[in-house]
């Protein structure tokens, strides 16, 4: 075929090639459209949504019914992510990548509604609860029913540091403040700054809930909130924020406390052939037990964690000695692999639980319909697991000895060198498929909503009993929506 008869098929194959590069232009959402649905769902959450500001995790779709970690009363937000605080940090990049001021505007009131919340001593509970009178009898007949929750059985009437409450609220504050540089907001972040450092025992360590508090003993053991923890990032959480709020506000105290903190992690490691770390401790420094399905241990994940903040500390510091426990704890993660014979599934590699002495894996179980009429047990059959809480787990124990011998290979110079070029670095935004976005924009109802399917489990017997489905909004997913949606504009504009 000579070139004038393939002329035609080529011209053709070009106008093909330039309509579905056409089409997929067309297709490209615009960034005012971005920006508007931005603003759109922005405005539904937090001016029907939202109370006073704040959310909590789940709603059904009319707004009538709501759930946080637990059912919520409607005066009620959660502190934790993904509530309030996760809102507010979208927020705070939704201004910084638009400079629309309203999204700081809106960042400024869940401030304020931290700030309401926020404990004479310094510190947040899991939640706000703007009725505070009916806040008793919400206890005595929701919170204190939801079986395997343990921790909303008691109302303490003091701040927590599970699962980074009084952390990750002071760090927004930081975050708010050093945006703004607002004196309204220096002066309960300082607060909660000093309430951190008040908490912190002398050894390093922080308890779970502070004031103090040692009146909720149950299930033959002691008030284990009270503890040096470990649990939920207790005090791994306020180590990082200390160093943070030290290299953003300058204060000494802040950087000796992480100091101090730093050190316990050293000192908490239990004796060889065991020498890895518990979830927590008591004032003797044993390995304790927390809640019912929590048994006194030595365990895999948390010493797999403490492991890696070790070698943070050593990048931080340059200091070798927060590297010399570590191969022993290793030694201690291959000796403990699990049986193929007592393996759930061919995932996992270790227990949860590792009695002390013995090193024998333990396993939590649970019988009955409800708080009264059920019960928590520990043994060593491995089967038969409470269904809400993991009692095996997967260790990649070859990764971690690999990384250990890595960093422990750096110089001082070299591990600091590490570590400030990862603090440098600035966080590199996702790409975003056009498709995606439209989808978000298309998916969005009238109000500025998304409505998906969810589900929360039965609080009463969440074993035995289906999950109540419904269609709803979730915080989380609108958090995740709107940062896709920053992350296309911010694409954009490069």
């Amino acid at each position: 075929m000579s070139r004038l008869q393939r002329l035609p098929q080529l011209l053709v194959t070009i106008s093909v090639v330039f309509l579905v590069i056409s089409a997929t232009l067309f297709a490209q959402p615009k960034e005012q459209d971005v920006l508007k649905a931005m603003v759109k769902a922005t405005d539904f959450m937090m001016n029907t949504v939202s109370v006073n500001g704040g959310f909590v995790w789940k709603y059904t779709a009319d707004l009538s019914d709501q759930w946080g970690e637990v059912p919520a009363r409607k005066s009620m937000i959660w502190v934790q992510d993904p509530g309030t605080i996760g809102v507010g940090n979208m927020l705070l990049e939704a201004y910084k990548t638009t400079g629309d001021e309203q999204y700081l505007r809106y960042a400024k009131r869940i401030a304020d509604a931290l700030v309401w919340g926020q404990y004479p001593s310094g510190g947040w509970h899991y939640f706000i609860d703007f009725d505070m009178t009916g806040l008793r009898q919400w206890y005595d007949e929701v919170a204190s029913k939801c079986w395997g929750w343990e921790e909303y059985y008691h109302y303490y009437g003091n701040c927590t540091y599970d699962d980074n409450v009084t952390s990750d609220a002071t760090r927004y504050l930081l975050n708010l403040y050093m945006t703004t540089f607002d004196p309204t907001y220096r002066v309960p972040l300082i607060k909660a700054l000093d309430f951190i450092l008040e908490s912190q025992y002398p050894n390093g360590g922080w308890p779970q809930r502070y004031p103090l508090k040692y009146d909720y003993p149950h299930d033959g053991h002691e008030d284990y909130t009270s503890f040096y923890t470990f649990n939920d990032n207790v005090i791994q959480g306020n180590i990082h924020l200390l160093i943070e709020t030290w290299e953003k506000l300058g204060n000494e105290e802040y950087i000796k406390a992480a100091y101090r903190g730093m050190d316990f992690l050293i000192i908490s490691q239990l004796a060889s052939p065991q020498a890895g770390w518990g979830q927590q401790y008591d004032m003797d420094m044993n390995s304790a037990p927390a809640r019912s399905y929590e048994p006194a241990s030595v365990m895999p994940g948390q010493t797999a964690q403490c492991i890696e903040d070790l070698e943070i500390f050593y990048m931080i510091t340059g200091n070798k000695k927060y590297l010399r426990g570590i191969p022993e704890a290793i030694e201690w993660l291959e000796n403990s692999y699990l049986p193929d014979s007592d393996k759930s599934n061919d995932r996992v590699t270790h227990a949860t639980f590792y009695e002390l002495g013995t090193n024998k894996p333990l396993y939590a179980h649970r019988e009955g319909t409800s708080i009264e009429t059920g019960r928590y047990w520990i043994d060593y059959e491995p089967r038969n697991f409470p269904g809400h809480y993991g009692m095996q787990t997967r260790i990649n124990v070859e990764a971690i000895k690999n990384e250990y011998e890595r960093v422990n290979a750096l110089t001082p110079e070299e591990a600091q060198a590490e570590y400030k070029a990862k603090k440098s670095t600035s966080e590199r935004k996702r790409e975003v498929e056009p498709e995606t976005v439209k989808k978000l924009l298309d998916s969005m109802d009238n109000r500025g909503a998304w409505v998906e399917k969810l589900n929360v489990p039965d609080y009463i017997d969440l074993i035995h009993n289906p999950r109540k489905e419904f269609m709803g909004i979730s915080t989380a997913t609108y958090i995740k929506n709107m940062e896709t949606l920053i992350n296309y504009i911010e694409n954009l504009k490069r």
